[in-house]
């Protein structure tokens, strides 16, 4: 199991084409990462079921911890056929998590920028925004967190971009699942009955 050392930021557009502007430049591009995700928000833990449109892939992730939550989610990935991402989703809402799933179409292209993984994304919940990550092997501890927290801070620093604090993250993501429930809530009471 790796861990990834990711913090967020959240941006308006003209960020957004700053950021990618730059990255082109004196980055490496690592090219388009688009994906359509159904995603279960656990009290402790996210799961995934990944369709990665842009590659041809997919994968089940589960992510320990939640965002808003700290910068640290010890990942394990499983891949998947792609053709299989249907069956997995019914799978995890036969299990009886379908209230917790979501879903989401992101807009991303990859970059690396002095040893930071950034994603910089569009989606409707999220508008535009950027993952800033490093992923560490199983074997690191604290320091090497830490260390990744920091390169981190520089790099969006140094790209000007201003990182969402743990509690900026965990008050954005609790009202977007706040706006899901009432969005279900809103469909089922609008559903015809038998």
């Amino acid at each position: 199991m790796a861990t990834e050392i990711e913090m967020r930021a959240r941006f308006d557009r003209n960020t957004h084409d700053r950021l990618v502007e730059r990255l082109q430049r004196d980055g490496e591009d690592l090219g388009r990462d688009d994906k359509h995700i159904h995603f279960y928000v656990l009290p402790d833990k996210l799961l995934k079921v990944t369709d990665n449109t842009a590659a041809g892939t997919a994968k089940i992730s589960l992510k320990a911890g939640r965002i808003g939550q700290g910068a640290a989610f010890p990942e394990t990935e499983i891949a998947i056929a792609r053709e299989d991402v249907p069956a997995a989703v019914r799978v995890f809402n036969a299990l009886g998590l379908e209230e917790r799933m979501h879903q989401a179409f992101n807009r991303r292209h990859n970059f690396r920028f002095r040893g930071v993984e950034i994603a910089v994304k569009w989606s409707e919940a999220w508008g535009h925004h950027a993952e800033f990550e490093v992923l560490l092997d199983d074997a690191a501890g604290e320091a090497a967190q830490e260390e990744a927290t920091a390169r981190i801070r520089a790099v969006a620093a140094e790209l000007g971009v201003d990182l969402m604090s743990e509690r900026e993250l965990a008050e954005f993501t609790a009202a977007f699942e706040a706006a899901e429930q009432e969005r279900k809530a809103g469909a089922a009471d609008a559903a015809p009955t038998a």
